[in-house]
């Protein structure tokens, strides 16, 4: 074996280490952090996938470079395992795909908990009793009188609880997390199924690719 024939393996060796290792691990942990909905991560995740995924095809331009100069391309083992490949790279594609659309169910998820969450404060300040102010500028005490028929002075006092609303006054919400949070993350946990499984079979096929460049049978 001549020189180049040596560099062209041991850079399709070194490219196969340091490439398809860290694809593995990133969309093997992709998923776990969907679950647990932690954007920053899934985000860094989706990015190593793209970045190496990216840089495992100098793998495979390197072992076609290496059968060439072998002329090995009509063993079976070689073509099985290109073929394998290329599915590979279409899965890795696949799934920054879905690593995007759960970044961004996620994003939609966790934007649309905040107003909700001003909803629930809103609601609790709106429980509190607050003196109603009348018509003319004074404020209405509930239960105090005025003269000696004890008529009540200014405006009678807002509804409290289980009361008619004030006209004008917009009713807070109260239906606790909306309806397209609860899609985002139906969508999310979707994606993260899938990644799943389109990441155990890349790394299954990984692993066929690895048995038939050792045994070659």
């Amino acid at each position: 074996m001549s020189f180049t024939d040596r560099l062209i393996l041991w850079l399709h060796i070194a490219f196969a280490i340091f490439t398809i290792g860290p694809v593995a691990v990133a969309i093997s942990s992709t998923p776990r952090y969907i679950r647990k909905r932690e954007i920053a991560i899934v985000r860094y995740l989706s990015r190593t996938t793209m970045i190496f995924g990216i840089g495992s095809l100098l793998v495979l331009i390197f072992g076609v470079a290496l059968a060439q100069q072998d002329k090995a391309f009509a063993h079976p083992w070689l073509s099985s395992s290109l073929t394998l490949f290329i599915v590979a790279i279409v899965l890795l594609v696949l799934i920054v795909r879905d690593q995007r659309r759960a970044i961004v169910s996620i994003s939609s998820e966790l934007g649309a908990a905040v107003p909700a969450q001003a909803v629930a404060a809103a609601d609790t300040i709106g429980g509190e009793t607050v003196p109603a102010t009348s018509a003319s500028g004074t404020v209405a005490s509930e239960g105090s009188s005025s003269g000696a028929g004890g008529g009540v002075t200014g405006a009678q006092s807002p509804a409290r609880d289980g009361g008619a609303a004030t006209p004008g006054t917009p009713a807070a919400s109260s239906t606790g997390t909306p309806t397209g949070a609860a899609a985002a993350g139906h969508l999310a946990s979707v994606e993260s199924g899938r990644i799943a499984l389109m990441g155990g079979v890349v790394n299954l096929i990984w692993l066929v690719i690895l048995v038939l460049m050792v045994w070659r049978p």
